[in-house]
């Protein structure tokens, strides 16, 4: 593959404070926690951070404390560095080649660039577009940067023909986040032929069969990714049969949350932060009311987990 990053990148959740602005400590905390828990890497600024209800200022915020909280961790565990990917959803190809520019000063390891707001267009404008913003930034930095194709939750993805042109007219887009069954991530691994590095997404649904189909890692939210991290680490070692067990574990819960956007925004951030001993989770409108029972369910399922690694006790 063209890049060495590999593993299980939970993308972060977008914690607000009883201000409604967002919680510094918590966001923290919840790198923390990632770290401790086994992350390969860490993710910010996707849906599950729901980037479109933050400011500019407060994207630049979110990177620099995953960033700076990754420093100190390495730093305390004398461990390697683990890479920051940051997703990049502006509206222009001149805004998203800033951004990247920022966040790369800011601490990030590669950009993962969103689609423009705009919806139904031929498939060329948008390698066009993602070409454009490739370009720009590829004249100041070196950077790696990856698409997110995902049209199922933003209403844009690109052919698998498509992402192999994008590939091959610009070398620095060296990546994917794809959002597909194990089946279509491996048609484009086929398609691409080793030319990116393909992630895909969809909660670590199907984690060890995306990995068999050719996948570098997931990036899944944080609800379980230190057990989904232990997943990635047994395939890695071979053990299979104990990679299965562990998914097993998981399955009813990803099953649970992954049922649309809204879904996994109101129960998978509550679940996280039972794990995490994070405070209450309070929403920046607009945002999908939890239910008692859809609450109990939740609950049930953080219940059977247990305390995530660096937690230090329950909310």
């Amino acid at each position: 593959m063209t890049t060495p990053f590999r593993g299980i990148y939970p993308i972060l959740y977008a914690y607000f404070g009883t201000d409604g602005r967002l919680d510094e400590g918590a966001m923290r905390r919840q790198v923390r926690c990632c770290l401790a828990g086994g992350a390969h890497g860490l993710a910010v600024l996707g849906l599950a951070t729901e980037v479109n209800k933050l400011s500019p200022a407060e994207k630049r915020d979110v990177v620099r404390w995953c960033a700076d909280e990754i420093s100190r961790w390495s730093a305390e565990e004398i461990a390697g560095r683990v890479p920051l990917a940051v997703t990049v959803a502006e509206a222009t190809a001149e805004e998203a080649a800033s951004f990247v520019l920022d966040a790369e000063a800011l601490g990030a390891d590669w950009c993962i660039l969103q689609p423009p707001p705009v919806r139904g267009l031929p498939e060329s404008e948008y390698v066009a577009w993602y070409g454009l913003v490739a370009d720009l930034v590829g004249r100041r930095s070196a950077i790696p940067l990856g698409i997110q194709n995902a049209a199922a939750y933003i209403g844009v993805g690109l052919t698998p023909g498509g992402v192999a042109t994008l590939a091959r007219n610009h070398a620095n887009v060296k990546l994917i986040k794809a959002e597909d069954s194990a089946v279509d991530v491996q048609r484009l691994v086929e398609a691409t032929g080793g030319a990116l590095t393909v992630f895909n997404g969809r909660a670590g649904l199907e984690l060890p069969d995306c990995l068999r189909a050719g996948c570098a890692g997931m990036i899944p939210a944080p609800e379980c990714a230190d057990i989904q991290a232990r997943v990635f680490d047994l395939m890695a070692a071979g053990d299979a049969a104990g990679a299965e067990a562990e998914y097993r574990r998981i399955l009813p819960m990803i099953a649970f949350a992954m049922q649309g956007v809204a879904m996994f925004l109101c129960y998978g951030k509550r679940m996280t932060a039972w794990r995490m001993g994070l405070p209450e989770v309070i929403e920046r409108p607009p945002a999908l009311p939890p239910s008692p029972f859809g609450l109990d369910c939740a609950r049930r399922f953080a219940d059977a987990l247990g305390p995530y690694p660096g937690a230090e006790g329950r909310a």
